[in-house]
């Protein structure tokens, strides 16, 4: 099976501001990249080639950067701030970009630094066999999100609440069932622009056991801040793989 991943690559950057005044936040430099690089050869590494990206704040210098095709990727645009003046937030994107995504798809952000996590179509398999509506990817919780957003129950459900919590990594797989009623109400296409967050969506169909996590481990940075930017940057990676290096 052939599915989509989208790159959520809209937002301002705010907290990333004076280099976000001319610059999106997906295009800063990390480690020698543009920062939503990293998971694009993740994704063209595991075989998923065929990429999803909503832009907005400069989102012309992402196209420009990138273009429609860039190495093994095939790159098609949601440009919600060209067409609605401002981005959707992660729902009102995603249901934006539903007509190019399929029904089942990879959703992740662009400004989140994961270069080891493997997109494997072993983990779409057994998604695909499944009944869920989404299965994400938690970590443990940063300093910045010591309360952690979801908890895992012991067969594998995420949970609203729990002892444990932890972060939403931004990593999941989605059906598009869940972006249609009784979860979400906005029209397919998204076509009057209306904006939407996605965490609601997910709690909703949480209540009812459609949503399954797992723990991810791995090196994992939200490039949030300068300060996390430049901590990410004062390390270097080896040449053949591996873990970063301070």
């Amino acid at each position: 099976m052939s599915i989509r991943a989208m790159i959520l690559a809209a937002g301002r950057g705010e907290r990333m501001r004076p280099l976000t005044d001319a610059m999106p936040k997906p295009l800063l430099d990390v480690q020698g990249k543009p920062l939503m690089q990293w998971p694009m050869e993740a994704l063209t590494g595991g075989g998923f080639r065929r990429l999803v990206v909503n832009t907005d704040w400069l989102g012309e210098l992402i196209v420009s950067r990138f273009g429609h095709r860039h190495a093994a990727c095939e790159i098609a645009y949601s440009h919600e701030g060209r067409d609605f003046g401002g981005a959707l937030e992660t729902a009102g994107g995603i249901v934006r970009a539903l007509p190019l995504l399929g029904e089942i798809f990879w959703v992740l952000a662009g400004d989140v630094f994961a270069p080891d996590f493997a997109f494997t179509q072993a983990a779409v398999d057994r998604f695909a066999a499944g009944k869920g509506l989404a299965h994400l990817w938690l970590v443990p919780n940063p300093p910045h999100n010591l309360r952690g957003d979801f908890g895992i129950s012991p067969d594998g459900l995420a949970l609203n609440d729990a002892p444990l919590m932890h972060t939403f990594s931004t990593i999941g797989l989605y059906r598009a069932a869940l972006f249609a009623p009784p979860y979400c109400r906005i029209p397919a296409g998204n076509p009057g622009g209306v904006k939407a967050p996605l965490a609601p969506l997910l709690r909703a169909a949480m209540a009812e056991g459609r949503i399954s996590a797992e723990l991810y481990q791995g090196a994992w940075t939200d490039v949030g801040t300068p300060e996390r930017l430049a901590a990410l940057n004062a390390r270097r990676r080896p040449a053949q793989g591996g873990p970063a290096i301070a």
